[in-house]
């Protein structure tokens, strides 16, 4: 007797497009965490040093929190007012943010003291980071200037006044500490030289805007305000480059992933979009129960955090295998040796690696035990008991119709309890595009066995007129369609 060859699952082509490359990479950002911060995430900074602790900026505090625990290491909340721009140094030991009082302050992250405590600006300072020499501050703030301060001596090096409503976004150059880029919302973008602390540069965006990044490079510069993300070549005299408008509302916050190959947006349409710096097209997309008024990615490309405008704090880990921390460089261990015979249990093996699987014989179901004991009609209810799958009740339909007669021994002899199972999934699957035509037999065989009996059992007779109702409706339904093909084939057969 030959081997028993298993019911083999119909399957389905997948629509293309619906899944691409960047969005299965952007879904690795699992199991989003979701704490509730006190007020409103103004700002997500995360540290350039391992292990990459971000602060995160609410109310009248500033929390350092940390990426493998995703828990508060350290709060500073030593603010007269709401604080703003929270800002971790290069090495990871200070942390300068603003206040709506208008001051801004240097604190030490290992003892949370105040270091330094910056005056001069008249109203909220929204903008607070440090410039690349790690030496000096830039700042900005409501009263519609940007200065930039030298850390030792706590004395403005520059003070620039050019702007003529609130500032809320500022950058150093990471190529050149002397330019600083500024923008506010008057709809101006600035670039200014801090030796002849001037503006060398106006850029017009047309919105009061909200966030500014500079590319690597410094030649190219975005800038976002109302729903629309602006690009500018300096190098070109402020040339505007590109629109970028695939947000319904206000674009609040930029950022570039950690490789620089994406920039992601926040808005207050609830969405985070993903765009790919090649051609500058969003390549995915990901959304939040309340408008964004943050973002950060860390370094390594592990987390991202959100923070919205209603407190909520939204943080998601990808997840890395070991195999993509592996060091490509490594020495080989050759078969044959002692090495290869000693790598150890925790040996990942390499690209070129040869690998024998081992083969497993796999278990047959419960449905193909039964098949294989001629048991038809208990392989038709175990694949009907529970929540049936329709694409496996369906092969196996079709596996007992391409056997003689199975499919009406599989059918007869049933009572009103062993049909009802049957019918209903008739009545849910019937109108099915994958399914109908071979379930349409299906139905016509079981009236065509159940005529003699109709109208003994009124759950049966119920199921029967809501199968024909079923049918009724998408006859109806096709009608209407094949008309409206008929008068659109028409009317554009009227227009050519």
């Amino acid at each position: 007797m030959s081997d028993y060859r298993k019911v083999q699952i119909k399957r389905f082509s997948k629509p293309a497009g619906r899944r691409t490359t960047e969005a299965t990479y952007w879904k690795k950002f699992k199991s989003p965490i979701l704490l509730k911060e006190y007020a409103a995430v103004t700002s997500i900074h995360f540290s350039a040093t391992r292990p990459h602790d971000f602060a995160v900026t609410s109310s009248t505090r500033v929390q350092v929190y940390s990426p493998s625990t995703h828990a508060v290491k350290k709060t500073i909340s030593r603010f007269k007012d709401t604080a703003y721009s929270g800002n971790i140094r290069s090495d990871g030991k200070l942390l300068v943010a603003g206040d709506a009082s208008g001051l801004v302050q240097l604190f030490d992250l290992g003892s949370r003291a105040i270091l330094r405590t910056l005056r001069g600006h008249d109203g909220p300072v929204h903008v607070a980071r440090f410039s690349p020499d790690q030496m000096q501050i830039l700042s900005g703030s409501d009263d519609k200037t940007v200065r930039v301060w030298d850390v030792p001596t706590e004395k403005e090096l520059a003070i620039f006044t050019g702007h003529e409503d609130y500032v809320r976004a500022a950058i150093v150059s990471q190529e050149n500490p002397h330019l600083v880029v500024s923008s506010s919302y008057d709809h101006t973008v600035k670039l200014w030289d801090v030796r002849s602390q001037e503006c060398t540069m106006t850029m017009r965006h047309d919105a009061p805007v909200e966030a500014l990044l500079m590319f690597p490079g410094s030649g190219m510069l975005a800038s976002a305000g109302g729903n629309q993300v602006k690009l500018w070549d300096i190098f070109g005299g402020g040339r505007h480059l590109q629109t970028l408008a695939n947000h319904q509302k206000t674009i609040t916050s930029m950022t570039f992933d950690g490789s620089g190959t994406r920039l992601l947006t926040g808005s207050h349409d609830h969405h985070v979009k993903i765009y790919s710096l090649r051609d500058y097209k969003v390549v995915h997309s990901i959304k939040y129960p309340a408008p964004v008024q943050s973002i950060g990615v860390s370094p390594d490309d592990t987390h991202l955090v959100v923070g919205m405008n209603n407190g909520l704090l939204s943080i998601r880990q990808r997840m890395v295998k070991t195999a993509d921390l592996v060091n490509p460089s490594k020495e080989v261990a050759r078969r044959g040796t002692k090495k290869f015979w000693n790598r150890g249990a925790d040996y990942v093996p390499e690209v070129h690696d040869i690998r024998i699987e081992s083969r497993r014989r796999k278990k047959l179901k419960v449905y193909d035990k039964m098949m294989r004991a001629f048991r038809f009609g208990d392989a038709l209810d175990a694949v009907l008991a529970g929540t049936p799958q329709a694409v496996i009740v369906v092969s196996l339909m079709e596996e007992l119709y391409n056997r003689e007669d199975a499919l009406r021994a599989a059918l007869s002899g049933r009572d009103d309890k062993g049909l009802e199972p049957i019918l209903r999934f008739l009545i849910k699957q019937i109108n099915n595009p994958k399914f109908s035509a071979f379930l349409i037999d299906v139905a016509e065989l079981i009236i065509d066995m159940y005529a003699s009996v109709a109208g003994h059992s009124p759950l049966i007779d119920d199921l029967l007129r809501r199968l024909r109702t079923k049918v009724n409706d998408e006859i109806q339904i096709q009608t209407r369609l094949s008309e409206v093909m008929g008068f659109m084939a028409t009317l554009l057969s009227i227009t050519k």
